[in-house]
């Protein structure tokens, strides 16, 4: 199995616009397109193959017939032939909605699913544009049910500055929004299990209010103040540097100045590469493939070396 490129999954929404047609290229129509969906199970939303002999092959197909070749014998003890994680580029050219998700435990209790961990790299920022990020200070139940009713929810967020290459891990429970002028990578659990707190009063395109989830959500906030969400990491060149590694996936950052040659023969995961910035060649023994930033490549986990052939790439990678 070579490496493998996907046809993009993009979702009008209510608060998208133009970014992922005018900075990555994305062949989108509407000018409210808030997500690419980059690689993806999830039921309805199956990745299909757009490159080489496999083209037009569902991802899910592709799990179901060679699961340990493209995924590691370690994911499938894991997960069986489900893709245990969710690839996506978001525009937001209004403010999301302020939302959580609930853990594993609540995700499969309520909904059969799983829970929502995520990370966030930000690509584009307009000026002054910002997240939200938690809370600003310790809340308790109470006080945050009344914030709810009385609508002055928006009081007791943490708000967040940000710009390229800023990144922000999202653990459940952690009550967030994506700002107004923000264009991000994501890269979650494969999990659409959303709780939408609180959604500015706005009207979709019938005029009507979106649905709230507010009962849902009292039991899987997490109350507490945290600074556990900026991720730090190195920007040497031409190394791996760590920058999420948590039970779900792993996620490394490189920026290429010159060819590197990466050695997986004893990873037993697939790997992803997400081009951020510039462009690169994947290569290995089975082919070759170029990305540009907005692409992204999934490596079977039976490949054992990995060339990137840049002078200026910058590349998420993803492993389990």
């Amino acid at each position: 199995m070579y490496p493998l490129k996907f046809k993009p999954i993009l979702k009008e929404r209510l608060w998208g616009g133009t970014k992922l047609k005018e900075v990555l290229g994305k062949p989108i129509e509407s000018d409210i397109t808030g997500e690419s969906w980059e690689l993806s199970t999830v039921k309805g939303d199956v990745s299909v193959i757009a490159n080489g002999e496999l083209q037009g092959t569902s991802l899910q197909e592709l799990i179901e017939t060679h699961a340990e070749a493209l995924l590691g014998k370690n994911v499938v003890d894991r997960f069986g032939t489900e893709f245990p994680i969710l690839i996506k580029f978001i525009d937001a050219k209004q403010d999301l909605s302020i939302q959580l998700h609930p853990n594993d435990e609540l995700a499969k209790k309520r909904h059969n699913s799983f829970g929502k961990t995520e990370m966030w790299y930000i690509m584009d920022a307009d000026p002054n544009a910002e997240l939200i990020v938690g809370f600003n200070r310790n809340v308790s139940k109470k006080e945050y049910a009344e914030s709810i009713e009385n609508d002055t929810l928006l009081d007791l967020l943490n708000y967040e500055q940000v710009k390229e290459g800023d990144t922000f891990f999202i653990n459940t429970g952690k009550i967030h929004a994506i700002g107004a002028g923000v264009m991000l990578a994501e890269i979650q659990q494969t999990s659409d299990v959303t709780y939408r707190v609180f959604d500015f009063n706005r009207k979709d395109k019938e005029g009507n209010l979106r649905e709230l989830h507010t009962e849902l959500a009292l039991d899987a906030v997490d109350y507490e103040k945290k600074d556990d969400f900026k991720v730090s990491y190195s920007k040497e060149l031409n190394k791996m540097q760590s920058m999420v590694d948590c039970p779900y996936f792993k996620t490394n950052f490189i920026e290429l100045s010159q060819d590197v040659v990466l050695n997986t023969k004893e990873r037993d995961s697939f790997t992803i590469f997400m081009c951020v910035g510039g462009k690169a060649v994947v290569k290995t023994a089975e082919g070759e493939v170029q990305i540009v930033k907005g692409e992204t490549v999934l490596l079977p986990a039976m490949t054992d070396k990995i060339e990137l052939l840049s002078s200026g790439a910058k590349l998420l990678e993803v492993t389990i």
